[in-house]
């Protein structure tokens, strides 16, 4: 071992997979940066004098006599205002030809913040997405993922998420995004006119899909910094969730780990909650909020990714396709804010949680209709009006392309209510019918 500007050199590995590369050396820690024959390497696992090394890039023709230099310590990343409208890598490096950034060094994926310094969410944050405001609505602080098929247009749903939300950062961690993906982001950004509170993070498919386990720690700790010590609003973007657990899986089987449920490695469950547990609201006004997506399997819920990830969070947003609307949905059955409550009636109208209830309750009422309809049953004159209803309602607050404020949201279901049924029907109570019904 030669004593290099104080970095660890040794050039003698006892192991080489496909992944990760073994050898002896003393005073390392786990998680520290190292190079492996000019290879960027994080040490996973540390047993008496050996350590072991996952190559982000692999380990093809790297010879056993290739020099492995320790950096002395964890990713890092500089924190300062310089980073809003930038776009990084899963390093943190710049990618979009700006400059490197001036700021505090700080280590990335440290633990989450005290519990102690908690405050229970209760800030709405609206999107102006109906499907989401309306019926799922999101408090800040909260962790919720969008479950989607790949087919569906999730990163289209995170941008305008992204742009719509009120908020006062928003930083995107992308990860296996495909080169139109990552410009679709950027033009999105930039063509709003929101760089300037946007902060991205991004790893794409031609890049070793092992660096995307590195872009949530990254996209978490610029918003801790904008969050805890600035007091700002921070909405984190992470897609895809599923992707980053298909890293997972590749390191924990390179490094021959037995692998639990759907060649998940048996530590999913933690992977996953220490990404998620970052979300907070903070005393003095700071938060952060998750919008994570995880893309399903032909549908599959029950697979070990969103299992996992259910436990974890405080709801999801499920996206379908809705065959009568022709629109995109967020499905209202399958989806589930579990904050919603602190909110609504609270920081919305009086009128928001009959309305959304009786909004939901009216779509089931078709859902029943069509069921009756596909096996041979006569419908009667309410179920037909609740098919039209439910077009109606599905085109207009529920599909993800409607943009529109809460108070105008409820307006719409009044509206809708007042054009398709009578005032009994919707069972809502009569002071409000009183006050909101549409003649």
């Amino acid at each position: 071992m030669n004593n290099k500007a104080f970095q660890k050199i040794y050039t003698q590995l006892d192991s080489i997979t496909k992944a990760t590369v073994s050898l002896r050396a003393k005073g390392v820690s786990n998680d520290e940066l190292a190079t492996v024959d000019g290879r960027l390497a994080q040490v996973v696992k540390t047993k008496g004098d050996t350590v072991t090394l996952q190559i982000f890039g692999g380990t093809e023709a790297i010879p056993t006599n290739a020099e492995v230099v320790f950096l002395g310590g964890a990713p890092t990343l500089k924190v300062s205002d310089e980073l809003a409208g930038r776009f990084f890598n899963a390093y943190g490096d710049p990618i979009d030809g700006g400059p490197e950034i001036e700021g505090e060094e700080r280590e990335i994926g440290g633990p989450s913040v005290n519990p102690y310094k908690r405050k229970q969410p209760s800030q709405l944050i609206p999107t102006g997405i109906a499907g989401i405001d309306l019926n799922n609505t999101i408090v800040s602080g909260q962790k919720i993922p969008f479950f989607a098929d790949p087919d569906q247009p999730y990163n289209n749903v995170m941008a305008q998420v992204a742009l719509r939300a009120d908020v006062d950062k928003i930083i995107l961690g992308g990860m296996g995004l495909s080169n139109d993906d990552y410009l679709y982001f950027r033009h999105e950004f930039e063509r709003a006119g929101a760089l300037d509170k946007i902060i991205s993070f991004v790893n794409t498919t031609e890049q070793p899909p092992v660096e995307r386990l590195l872009i949530p720690d990254m996209a978490l700790t610029a918003a801790e910094y904008f969050a805890v010590d600035k007091n700002e609003k921070v909405l984190v973007l992470l897609t895809d969730m599923t992707l980053y657990a298909d890293a997972l899986s590749i390191v924990s089987n390179r490094m021959d780990q037995i692998p639990s449920k759907d060649s998940m490695p048996g530590s999913l469950y933690s992977d996953l909650a220490k990404i998620y547990e970052k979300a907070v609201q903070l005393p003095d006004g700071g938060s952060i909020t998750i919008i994570a997506v995880t893309t399903l399997n032909d549908g599959d819920i029950t697979h070990a990714i969103p299992d996992n990830t259910g436990y974890i969070t405080e709801g999801q947003l499920y996206l379908r396709a809705d065959p009568d609307s022709g629109k995109v949905i967020i499905d209202p059955f399958r989806s589930l804010s579990r904050l919603k409550q602190l909110v609504i009636g609270k920081q919305t109208r009086e009128d928001h949680n009959q309305v959304m209830n009786t909004g939901v309750r009216l779509y089931a009422d078709a859902q029943n209709a069509k069921t009756k309809l596909e096996n041979g049953f006569d419908l009667s004159d309410y179920d037909l009006r609740c098919l039209d209803f439910a077009k109606e309602y599905a085109t207009r607050l529920l599909a993800i392309d409607v943009n529109i404020s809460i108070d105008e949201m409820l307006d719409t279901a009044w509206e809708l209510f007042a054009k398709y049924f009578t005032k009994a029907e919707t069972g809502i109570k009569q002071s409000l019918i009183d006050k909101y019904w549409k003649n």
